[in-house]
């Protein structure tokens, strides 16, 4: 664990669904709040605008960094690459990959539209197997070493292919799956074909490796855990969701806090420690996500929770 835990802006839906003015009040508030890290992609929101390609969230980010003289300084850059559509007709059957030449070029466009000199962590967005492990292990170390990267991790990567790449000199020290509570039943197909889901394996691997961290996308499920309007997917549809979601609403309720807060501390506290990916589309949103970080859960009240399978 290379540090204590925190939330994790996630900065997907800038600049296309969540426009450029709404994008800096989130921004400015996360800092506010006392947040650091936000977590862009090359290929965000390919899917949200009409041209099909990606880059838009990015840009929204290097613009605020540009309008806040210092504020570079005080927050650190996480980007990734590997899936940004080649066709934007294919979207992501069209994945640009993670060939050294890839990477390379992808890196030099992200740091142009964020307008830095260096991210403070550089993702391969997806696992490639179409490239030599090799090669791709090869052009991260790369960016470490040229200082274009101060950390370098992988995201939707089985835990096996990390540990491979990291003793062939990728630098990864960081692992980003899908992960929550509520978990979707073993095997099951969830409706992103592209994620890959934190399994107990998972947990055990990245406990016992000291200088590894785990970070969550989709947390929060999509506000499945707030709002009607958002159900679980089908892979959730089975009673260990039901025995969960009613101790969660348990705990929630007698501590005078959300059922979000109480999963964003329940990830935060937890063995291993989770960091967090959130998003927000409000400020009041943001607030309830970042109140979540003074919420300590005691021993009986997280084996309680832990016990709800």
């Amino acid at each position: 664990m290379l540090g204590m835990a925190d939330i994790v802006l996630g900065a997907m839906l800038f600049g296309t669904r969540i426009g450029e003015k709404e994008s800096f009040e989130l921004l400015d508030r996360f800092v506010e709040r006392g947040g650091r890290w936000i977590d862009t992609a090359n290929n965000y929101a390919f899917w949200e605008h009409p041209s099909g390609l990606g880059g838009h969230s990015e840009r929204v980010i290097g613009r605020w960094l540009a309008a806040r003289p210092g504020m570079r300084d005080r927050v650190l850059i996480s980007t990734k690459c590997g899936a940004e559509p080649t066709d934007p007709a294919r979207g992501l059957e069209a994945m640009e990959g993670l060939s050294a030449a890839t990477v390379r070029r992808a890196a030099a466009a992200s740091l142009q539209r964020l307008g830095v000199d260096h991210v403070d962590m550089y993702w391969a967005h997806v696992e490639d197997r179409s490239v030599p492990l090799a090669e791709t292990a090869g052009v991260f170390g790369e960016l470490r070493t040229a200082g274009l990267a101060a950390r370098t991790g992988a995201s939707n990567t089985p835990a096996w292919r990390v540990e491979q790449a990291r003793a062939l000199g990728a630098g990864w020290d960081a692992l980003q799956l899908r992960h929550s509570y509520a978990l979707p039943r073993p095997g099951a197909a969830l409706e992103s074909w592209s994620h890959r889901q934190v399994f107990p394996e998972t947990l055990d691997y990245v406990r016992s490796t000291p200088d590894l961290d785990l970070w969550a996308y989709s947390s929060l499920i999509n506000g499945a855990y707030g709002r009607a309007d958002r159900p679980l997917e089908e892979a959730y549809d089975h009673p260990g969701t039901t025995r969960r979601l009613t101790t969660l609403a348990d705990v929630a309720e007698s501590a005078g806090v959300t059922r979000n807060q109480v999963v964003l501390a329940w990830l935060l506290g937890g063995d291993p420690q989770v960091w967090p990916i959130v998003g927000a589309s409000t400020p009041e949103r943001l607030d309830e996500v970042m109140a979540a970080r003074d919420l300590k859960l005691d021993a009986e009240t997280r084996a309680r929770l832990d016990a709800a399978n």
